[in-house]
């Protein structure tokens, strides 16, 4: 509450706004019953806002839902056209706040997406997903690219590019997973699905010893199709289209599909879609 207001948010007003809300009564009908009686519209809001979230949360933990933990992201609360990525300047194309979605332009060159490519050709193939029973890897019919990973800082331009990553999501660089190229073919796609380790299967408590959970994830589009192989949200009915140096960041401060960050790379229809994509950890990722 802000220093300048006297009124205080008492344990009774939390009491009132909770059984309003319960009652079915909307935001802005609670928000104008307070102001009536007297209420700054200040801390009206900051009341509501602060109860409501807090309710929310203990109702999600009585659930068995995992309480949300902190996530990167980049500086957009003043709606700026363009970020500051360290080394680049980079264009805010698209921003959803549920689930936290960001489209960015311009995050790499043409250089250096043909670069990446260049690099991880010769140790390209089959991709592999998480084994989230062992904490292995395994083959996964959902996904049909080739693939490989650099490992974290291995040459200069992985370096810069993590950097950048590191500067613009305000998220150390150790927390990164190392940065993994996949080429997509005619057909090739990866079915939708979620990036986070399930708490409930048997192999992801060794998973997260290396650096707790995923909280965040980046796409970044080295080459595009000539059709087909967006990024797709099935959730929130959103797909995005790669554009080469193009990115998409997506966040979510659970391991819980109340993120709504399912999503899936579409097939590739014509052509061929090269990504780099960069999975975020909640601590040092080792």
């Amino acid at each position: 509450m802000t220093t300048q207001v006297q009124q205080q948010i008492t344990p009774e007003l939390r009491k009132w706004i909770v059984e309003q809300a319960q009652a079915g009564h909307g935001a802005e009908a609670v928000l104008q019953s307070m102001l009536a009686s007297g209420w700054n519209e200040d801390v009206a809001i900051e009341a509501m806002e602060s109860t409501l979230r807090e309710h929310l949360e203990r109702e999600a933990v009585q659930q068995g839902i995992p309480s949300p933990v902190p996530v990167p992201d980049a500086r957009l609360d003043d709606s700026p056209l363009y970020v500051d990525a360290g080394d680049r300047r980079v264009h805010v194309v698209h921003a959803m706040s549920n689930p936290r979605i960001v489209v960015f332009g311009n995050l790499l060159s043409d250089e250096e997406c043909d670069a990446l490519i260049e690099l991880a050709r010769p140790r390209m193939a089959r991709s592999l997903t998480v084994a989230t029973r062992t904490g292995g890897e395994e083959v996964n019919d959902d996904r049909t690219s080739n693939g490989m990973f650099f490992q974290r800082g291995e040459n200069e331009l992985v370096r810069c590019i993590e950097a950048r990553l590191a500067h613009l999501l305000n998220w150390p660089e150790e927390n990164g997973e190392g940065l993994q190229v996949l080429h997509y073919r005619p057909g090739a796609e990866y079915k939708p699905h979620y990036d986070y380790f399930d708490p409930k299967e048997p192999g992801t408590p060794t998973i997260l010893k290396r650096g707790g959970q995923r909280v965040a994830t980046i796409v970044m589009y080295l080459a595009e199709p000539e059709k087909g192989g967006g990024t797709t949200f099935p959730d929130v009915n959103l797909e995005v289209f790669p554009k080469r140096g193009h990115a998409v960041f997506f966040s979510y401060e659970r391991p819980h599909p109340s993120t709504r960050t399912l999503h899936g790379g579409a097939p590739v229809l014509a052509g061929e879609k090269w990504i780099a994509t960069k999975w975020l950890r909640e601590r040092r990722f080792e």
